[in-house]
């Protein structure tokens, strides 16, 4: 490749980004406009520049702005996640649960509301009023999955493909353990795990938005940087090594990483699926498999994908709002198939 076919290809990739980049605002700007209170885009505008009438600020400002951003960050970080994964693992179906995140979330939250952390009924209704405990407990175990694993990977050497299967036994360990809570768990107590676990973007303040802005920046970075080392492990390990590239710590910091990404959104917004594994596929049957533009690509297109998602779980049924989740596996399994067909179809 010389360097015009290499600065048309670059060309290419970059602009792919810019129109991402564009649905993403443009789809940003309608999601703040619509809703129970229906806003025009030039109120939504001039609230978002500080003109705007006190109902607006309200309700652009401490309401739908705050999801917008958790959606942005949460389906960015779930793509890059999966991304990484998908290359680090060598497998193509591997996801940002693959490690048992989700599952290890799943009970830490279940644990935290059977010892009567954060749940409470009013008007028929359940929801959580101490939200930052069933946090804690579902990050502690989301992470301690991982933990387990990487730990297992550093001492005994575990191969990708080992990975994935220890990744599936935790998983069943902790499904085990969550249906064994919920066994002993009384009618509210279980409505309440059952609540959490719906995926819903509403529950993200602008303090949840801090600390997964935080999150995602630091790995972002990291991944950004090591462009070239994961280009490099898709040859095999024993190239990348002749290439000087430290094959097992880039795998191990990149998957606590990834991990991490999907721990801290799983904790605070609950299980949403499909998009950790439908957004690097996009984009690799688009951009291809260079991992300097698919990282940055992919959490573009989860960013939109889930910021799309809850639009439509916020409109759909309104004033009612869908869990995000559901809409997630709606549109995420007939997609997942349409790429797979496409996948298959070029080999």
């Amino acid at each position: 490749m010389d360097m015009e076919e290499y600065r048309e290809y670059t060309a290419r990739k970059y602009f792919i980004g810019l129109v991402i980049l564009l649905f993403l605002i443009l789809t940003a700007i309608y999601a703040l406009s619509a809703g129970a209170y229906p806003l025009s885009i030039s109120e939504v505008l001039s609230t978002l520049f500080g003109a705007g009438s006190t109902n607006s600020h309200l309700i652009v400002w401490d309401i739908r702005l705050p999801r917008i951003m958790a959606a942005i960050l949460v389906g960015s970080s779930l793509a890059i996640a999966g991304a990484v994964m998908q290359g680090f693992l060598k497998n193509p179906l591997a996801t940002p649960f693959t490690m048992g995140v989700s599952h290890g979330a799943m009970f830490g939250a279940s644990l935290a509301i059977l010892i009567g952390a954060g749940y409470a009924e009013s008007s028929g209704r359940i929801f959580l009023n101490n939200p930052y405990a069933v946090v804690l407990f579902a990050f502690a175990g989301a992470i301690s999955a991982t933990v387990v694993i990487l730990l297992l990977a550093r001492l005994r050497g575990l191969s990708p493909e080992a990975m994935i299967l220890a990744g599936v036994s935790m998983s069943s360990l902790f499904v085990a353990l969550t249906t064994l809570i919920q066994y002993f768990a009384n009618e509210l107590q279980l409505a309440a795990m059952v609540y959490w676990s719906f995926g819903d973007l509403g529950r993200a303040t602008w303090r949840e938005d801090g600390i997964l802005l935080l999150v995602f920046s630091a790995a972002f970075g990291y991944f950004i940087i090591t462009g070239w080392d994961l280009n490099a492990t898709q040859m095999g390990d024993e190239i990348a090594k002749s290439l000087g590239v430290e094959v097992e710590r880039v795998r191990l910091i990149g998957t606590l990483l990834a991990s991490l990404l999907t721990a801290v959104s799983v904790a605070f917004v609950g299980v949403i699926g499909f998009i950790g594994l439908i957004a690097p596929h996009a984009m690799r049957l688009i951009v291809g498999g260079d991992y300097r533009f698919l990282t940055p690509l992919s959490a573009l297109t989860g960013a939109l994908l889930l910021l799309t998602a809850d639009t439509v779980a916020r409109l759909a049924f309104s004033p009612m709002t869908l869990p995000v989740g559901v809409v997630t596996s709606f549109l995420g399994a007939p997609a997942f198939l349409y790429l797979l067909v496409r996948m298959e179809g070029q080999r």
